[in-house]
């Protein structure tokens, strides 16, 4: 479901992807984290887009563990990255309209709807419509 994500996955994307991780931390521009169960990959999660001191969340976990808590925990310890040690006074985030338990994901850490946009979705080859979402740092739950 990441919009911006080549599906079927392309290795080259993929590669030129985790290639540049460790430019964009050291520079500020993105901080991209594992989630890892009984040590295996369950799903990534990220703030990016970073600039003038707000960040976009996003993340993707494997249909296997949908519904188990798992984005809940992981999205809130790097919101508390993104606000405490990073210094982020906002994040943005959002979800294709139809994947809702996403934005229960998203309602829970305290974000707050902003609108819905079309935006060019790779994964899905097209257009979809995408609830977006904010949470000034000033009113994030510890």
């Amino acid at each position: 479901m990441l919009r911006m994500a080549s599906f079927p996955p392309d290795r080259a994307d993929i590669a030129q992807w985790f290639a540049d991780h460790e430019r964009e931390w050291a520079a500020g521009e993105a901080y991209r984290f594992a989630v890892e169960l009984q040590g295996r990959t369950i799903g990534v999660i990220d703030v990016d887009e970073i600039s003038q001191g707000e960040g976009e969340l996003g993340y993707w976990f494997e249909p296997a563990s949908w519904g188990r808590g798992y984005a809940s925990e992981a999205a809130q310890a790097v919101v508390n990255f993104a606000f405490r040690t990073v210094g982020l006074s906002q994040l943005l985030s959002g979800h294709a309209v139809d994947n809702a338990a996403s934005g229960q994901v998203l309602l829970k850490l305290g974000f707050r709807p902003l609108d819905t946009v079309q935006r060019e979705s790779r994964s899905r080859a097209g257009t979809i419509l995408q609830r977006r979402y904010f949470l000034p740092a000033s009113v994030a739950p510890e």
